[in-house]
């Protein structure tokens, strides 16, 4: 028995079959009667089979003549042998009719003999194309990759012995082969070097690699997936087409290369699905070693044998246009060096190993007092990054003139810190800020020595390199070079190189052929500093001390001490330690753009509030109860605002306990307790805040746990409610006879309460004139009207500084909290003095925290900043601009289903279909995440959590405003 050698017959056309023949092959050999359409094949001739009606029945495989049906039998059990296995893996098995042979013998127009089987349909559809896919899925995508080996780990079979070009064993030997059908010598150099490389790492580790029977193609392209309400995870296999035996950990190899081809499949992307394999089939040492240069050949081999196709077979239009993707693959995977995606795979799986530190034989810069050197805190939890500094060119060389000038006798930066001052905001990838060396600055002309015995390896104008057993050290900036200094000559340790006579760059590489760049991004830190060491110790200087926890830790800390009740946003997120303007900060220094902060309404970190509130706090901070100026300035202020007869203030320390207070005035006012609230509503999560909300968003039984005293009237979305467009009008008739029926049956409301601009729901206007009708039915009825204005007040809404004003009405009670304190816990209640004195008949009233000098001077440094920078102009420029981008989107991406709000208060709601208006819920959820990766914070929202809310602080640029919708329609086009 002869198995198929692709080295004795490395021409493989596609066998030349019609749809008409197949249709013939089918209904002659196998008694079907299926509609026929062909599909694209590397190798096979490959038919998709329907009925009727369109459903897919199978696909039916004509075999190339090249290979012998041991081989194809050997596919065939292996997936039987996949199927129940117990592994958790469905795999393509063959239909099987009675009496008929699964394999058919049949005869090209040659007279060659085809092997053709119809392999089953499995539902789920493949991870095809080069849209995005989420970690849950690339993780998926290794797990059933382990699954499969584990499931095969004792599977035998007569034809599985054969050597293929995709078998890894085989790699540099198939690049070595095809290579000459390279048109471009540039690339061709590119592949052959790459996978010289790679094969020299793993030709090493073969004697220890393990080998088994594997599917040898689990590819995105060779899965299928689960149903969508669990994720549409891949979970089964097909085309077994490449069934050998192998390097287990090949299987894994191949798997993630497929995953570079993708939008945003970049190395560091297939971290999940490495991860996962290993959970499931734990990598060895030497695996973990090989994994990343078999991606490498992987992708080379792809590259080879696309051209090599092409070539032999000019028709085969499937692999003409995988040539562009493949070569994609070949680009990725050689972006970092695979020493680097070695180190940071070992990082990421807890197997980082560790350097044993060498021996320093003289100190680099000879004389440095530890004592007298300062070492510049760069992170994004520096002080010195305050007020936006970290944005200021060259701000790293002011800081440490500014210590040179206070006495330091020389100035250094933390090895390996991320730095908020490489930091760029507006970027779809994290930027470089991690560094690989050590800046350090003298005051005066200091001595540079050899720390070991080596030669010279570069000398230039502001460069010396030396390399000894101990690395390579550089030395680069403002550096005046010995003449004596020359490439090539031997040096001893502490010979004198030349001196610093400033600024200096200095990197101690361990691996002196691998370039390590001056900084790298922090995803890829922990495999490029395996690369360096500190040179710290070059210099005779303390290591650092480490580094804070990194956000993984930090949210395990979090799970094990705060109430998990407590939500959070992303399934994965970012630790975040600060903040600019419209800008957040992780401490990895990656900057996002915050759209979704509505509490920060002057943006983060505003030094001018900042230092209002420090003076504040080192004067004094009480209650209210004593007689203090800003407690008078904050109340005649927010009054001043507000239309007459509001003219009276409480103040309170958050918006659930202002609405709680306005809802006890009305109560003690009118001396009822019944109250009226809007569907889909949000307003606190005190006992009475909480019983008027009736948003299931926020609580799923809000509408079966609602007391007797409360009562809804309908949500008036003049979108997806009962009536829409004109019809919305009927809103306000339907709420005005609920309060009158209400009143009727003797339970007339104390007051009705809700947002005048429907903020929780995602940013609507209610209906023209809807306030007015209901305001006045409620009066009628003796009630009162609280305008909620927590979320929608304060110019938010860019036409109004109060929302309530769009509806030209004047509520008898206000509420608003957030962005009034910029995130400071204050709130406060405004009404008219007559119902304001009501409540003494509920005793007396008072907050510690809310009308504290501190929480009153945070109030009026709002206001005065709120007015002087013209936020409310800006949120209505900004926000019409914004609004109009995201409109034009809605021409090119059917998902859009309507833009809701106003100024800086929008709602973008997603639907599957705009007749149905049914909600896009998990789609909204995976773009808010995929949007997280691009560098922009927002969220869903909504009772259907279908609606991304569109609230940043307002002081937002237009530039800012611009990269969302670039980036929200980048994930439209991409996936998510």
């Amino acid at each position: 028995m002869t198995l198929f050698d692709f080295f004795r017959a490395e021409e493989l056309p596609v066998p030349a079959i019609t749809p008409a023949q197949a249709h013939d092959i089918v209904t002659t050999h196998f008694g079907i009667d299926a509609e026929v359409s062909a599909l694209g094949s590397q190798q096979d001739a490959n038919f998709l089979l329907s009925d009727t009606g369109g459903a897919p029945i199978g696909v039916l495989k004509i075999a190339n003549p090249a290979f012998s049906r041991v081989e194809i039998e050997a596919q065939d059990a292996a997936a039987a042998h996949l199927s129940r296995a117990g592994r958790d893996v469905r795999a393509a098995t063959n239909v099987s009719l009675d009496g008929v042979d699964p394999i058919a013998e049949v005869r090209g127009d040659d007279g060659v003999v085809l092997y053709a089987r119809i392999i089953r349909h499995l539902d789920g559809g493949a991870l095809s194309g080069e849209q995005y896919l989420p970690p849950v899925r690339v993780a998926a995508l290794g797990a059933l990759a382990g699954r499969a080996v584990q499931a095969l780990a004792d599977f035998e079979h007569p034809g599985v012995d054969r050597v293929l070009q995709w078998d890894l064993r085989h790699a540099q030997r198939t690049v070595e082969a095809l290579a000459g059908h390279f048109t471009d010598p540039a690339r061709r150099e590119a592949v052959e070097t790459a996978s010289a490389a790679a094969w020299q790492v793993v030709a090493d580790l073969a004697e220890d690699l393990p080998v088994q029977v594997i599917h040898g193609d689990i590819t995105d392209d060779n899965v299928v997936c689960g149903p969508p309400a669990a994720g549409q995870l891949p979970d089964g296999v097909i085309d077994l087409g490449d069934l050998t035996r192998s390097w287990t950990v090949g299987e894994l190899a191949i798997a993630i290369s497929s995953l570079l081809r993708h939008e945003g499949g970049e190395p560091v992307a297939t971290l999940p699905a490495i991860a996962a394999f290993h959970a499931v089939r734990p990598l060895a040492a030497a695996e973990l070693e090989a994994l990343w240069p078999l991606v490498v050949l992987r992708a080379a081999v792809l590259v080879v044998s696309g051209i090599h196709q092409v070539t032999l077979d000019a028709d085969n239009t499937y692999a003409a246009d995988a040539l562009d993707s493949e070569w994609r693959i070949f680009e990725r995977a050689v972006d970092v060096p695979a020493e680097v995606m070695t180190a940071t795979i070992r990082a990421a799986l807890g197997a980082a190993e560790t350097v044993e530190p060498v021996p320093v034989e003289a100190a680099l810069i000879p004389g440095l007092a530890p004592a007298s050197v300062a070492r510049l805190d760069l992170s994004s939890e520096s002080d010195a990054m305050d007020a936006g500094r970290w944005l200021v060119a060259d701000y790293e060389d002011d800081l440490a003139v500014k210590a040179l000038v206070a006495g330091a006798g020389a100035v250094v930066t933390t090895f390996g810190q991320p730095r908020l001052t490489r930091s760029v905001p507006l970027r779809p990838q994290s930027t470089a800020t991690v560094g690989t060396g050590m800046d350090v600055w003298v005051g005066a002309p200091t001595p540079i020595t050899a720390p070991w015995a080596g030669v010279v390896d570069a000398v230039g104008d502001d460069t010396v390199t030396v390399t000894g057993t101990a690395g390579t050290v550089q030395v680069r900036g403002a550096v005046r070079i010995d003449d004596t200094v020359q490439p090539g000559h031997t040096v001893a340790a502490g010979a004198a190189l030349g001196s610093v006579e400033g600024h200096a760059w200095i990197q101690w590489r361990t691996r002196p052929d691998v370039v390590v760049p001056d900084f790298v991004r922090a995803e890829y830190a922990a495999g490029w500093l395996s690369l360096v060491m500190d040179p710290s110790r070059l210099l005779g200087l303390p290591a650092p001390a480490p580094a804070a926890d990194d956000s993984e830790a930090l949210w395990r800390r979090r799970a094990d001490s705060f109430a998990t009740v407590q939500e959070h946003y992303y399934l994965n997120p970012p630790r975040i330690e600060r903040g600019w303007r419209e800008h957040m900060v992780a401490t990895d220094a990656r900057s996002y753009l915050d759209m979704v902060n509505n509490v920060a309404i002057l943006g983060h970190g505003h030094p001018v509030l900042a230092d209002a509130v420090a003076r504040q706090w080192r004067r004094l901070n009480t209650n209210s109860r004593f007689n203090y100026g800003a407690v008078v300035a904050l109340s005649e202020r927010l009054a001043a605002t507000l239309p007459a007869p509001l003219d009276t203030v409480f103040l309170v320390n958050s918006g659930s306990e202002a609405g709680d207070l306005a809802l006890r005035l009305a109560m003690a006012t009118t001396g009822r307790h019944d109250v009226v609230s809007m569907a889909e509503a949000y307003h606190g999560w005190t006992y009475a805040t909480d019983a008027v909300s009736t948003s299931v968003a926020d609580n799923p039984n809000a509408l079966a746990t609602r007391p007797g005293w409360v009562h809804t009237v309908p949500s008036p979305n003049a979108y997806r409610g009962e009536y829409r467009g004109a019809d919305a009008q009927r809103y306000a008739p339907e709420a005005v006879e609920i309060i009158e029926s209400l009143a009727a049956q003797g339970n007339p409301p104390a007051a009705f309460i809700c947002e005048p601009f429907y903020g929780n729901a995602g940013g609507m206007a209610l209906p023209d004139g809807y306030l007015k009708a209901v305001y006045a039915a409620v009066r009628a009825a003796g009630g009162l009207a609280i305008a909620d204005e927590v979320q929608v007040g304060y110019g938010r809404t860019g036409r109004w500084f109060w929302s309530f004003q769009q509806q030209d009405v004047i509520p008898d009670i206000v509420t608003v909290a957030k962005a009034m304190g910029n995130g400071q816990p204050l709130g406060a209640v405004i009404t008219t003095r007559e119902i304001a004195e009501r409540y003494r008949t509920q005793g007396y009233f008072f907050s510690s925290a809310g009308g504290s000098p501190v929480s009153c001077v945070v109030g009026l440094t709002v206001l005065d900043l709120l007015e002087k920078e013209g936020l409310q102009s800006n949120a209505l420029t900004v926000g019409d601009h914004l609004r109009a981008r995201i409109e034009e989107l809605a021409t090119r991406h059917q998902l859009i289903g309507t833009v809701h709000g106003s100024g800086l208060y929008m709602g973008v709601e997603l639907v599957r279909d705009r007749e149905t208006l049914e909600p896009a819920v998990s789609e909204t959820a995976a773009i808010c995440e995929r949007l997280l990766s691009l560098g922009v914070i927002v969220q869903p929202t909504g009772d259907r959590q279908n609606v991304l809310k569109v609230k940043p602080p307002m002081c937002i640029t237009r530039e800012s405003a611009d990269y969302f919708v670039d980036m929200l329609d980048r994930v439209l086009s991409t996936g998510w």
